[in-house]
């Protein structure tokens, strides 16, 4: 029996066509150029089934609103389809894989999030071996994950960033090793992927509008601005600081700033600006003092990852205080357990 596999089409430019204007999503384009590729119509090819979103997103478009459609599409399909790909824009690919392990609890078929930097329209494109390759692994490796596939690497969703705009490896997973290789041989490091858990049934969680935000550190930032970025209503910060999560310890206003938000229940996560390592808040002192104003560590999350985190959590109706606990422990392989 071929394997059924079902393909949610979101936008982005692998379905995109040619325009005076540029590349735009078109709706029915990416079913035609599938028309036209026989490899799909190869014994070795699972059948599929495409799903096209309307109306289709540019994914600089995207919202935690299209990320909740993506998780209740999934699980309305979870039970008729071996595995799932979803065709996605890189713009904010990297977010939309960090959020949906979360969203989808209990999670059992490999769900593969991919997209192409020049068009299947074209015909020198990344987007054709892209898409064969997701459905190959949606098919046939029994990944229990949220995946991302791009350019020869399946990366785990929560840990993928972005790293070239015109590359065609477009992305890495800085902090931890590919879960997949694909070359000659599509090659998976078994060690590295999670465990499913047995008789536990798919879950979709819900996303309610918490508001959280993110905040780059720069130097010279003024507290003001970062007064006026914690106001209320805001719940949830990623602070995204120097190194090993450091920030400007001799400003005494900018550190006030950041007190007064965590005394009322703000969640600050410190994530580091760099591409690889981890926040460690004791090492110096200027990170230090990001603690004694009630800031926490991410760890080795992307800022990616703690942001969708702290939608999910908020989501879940906790307290200020399991919402920081929540942050520090690994839920989805979203960050490296030390100890």
């Amino acid at each position: 029996m071929r394997k059924r596999v079902y393909i949610a089409y979101t936008g982005g430019t692998i379905g995109m066509k040619r325009t005076r204007a540029g590349y735009v999503p078109a709706s029915g384009f990416l079913q035609q150029q599938m028309e036209a590729m026989p490899e799909l119509k190869h014994p070795s090819m699972p059948r599929f089934d495409v799903h096209e979103y309307a109306p289709l997103l540019d994914s600089s478009n995207m919202t935690p609103r299209e990320w909740v459609a993506i998780a209740r599409d999934i699980g309305d399909h979870y039970s008729r389809y071996d595995g799932f790909v979803v065709l996605h824009g890189t713009d904010t690919m990297a977010y939309t894989t960090s959020a949906l392990p979360f969203m989808l609890s209990g999670l059992g078929k490999p769900v593969i999030v991919t997209g192409s930097q020049i068009p299947l329209c074209e015909v020198r494109n990344d987007g054709r071996e892209n898409l064969i390759t997701s459905l190959l692994i949606a098919a046939n490796y029994n990944i229990p994950e949220v995946c991302l596939y791009f350019g020869g690497k399946l990366l785990r969703g929560c840990r993928a960033v972005k790293v070239s705009a015109d590359g065609f490896a477009a992305f890495a997973s800085p902090n931890v090793p590919p879960l997949g290789n694909v070359g000659i041989d599509i090659e998976i490091n078994w060690d590295l992927v999670r465990k499913p858990r047995p008789r536990q049934r798919l879950r979709v969680e819900e996303l309610a509008s918490p508001v959280v935000s993110a905040l780059r550190l720069f130097p010279g930032i003024s507290p003001e601005l970062v007064g006026n970025v914690l106001r209320p209503p805001l719940q949830g910060l990623v602070l995204e600081a120097y190194g090993v999560g450091n920030g400007p310890d001799h400003d005494d206003a900018f550190l006030a700033a950041l007190t007064e938000a965590t005394s009322r229940g703000v969640v600050i996560v410190d994530c580091t600006q760099c591409l690889e390592g981890t926040v460690d808040l004791s090492e110096y002192a200027a990170g230090s003092a990001l603690a004694r104003a009630g800031v926490i560590s991410g760890f080795d999350m992307t800022a990616e990852a703690a942001l969708a985190k702290l939608y999910y959590l908020f989501s879940s109706g906790y307290a200020p205080d399991k919402v920081k606990r929540e942050m520090q422990r690994d839920l989805r392989g979203e960050m490296t357990v030390t100890g």
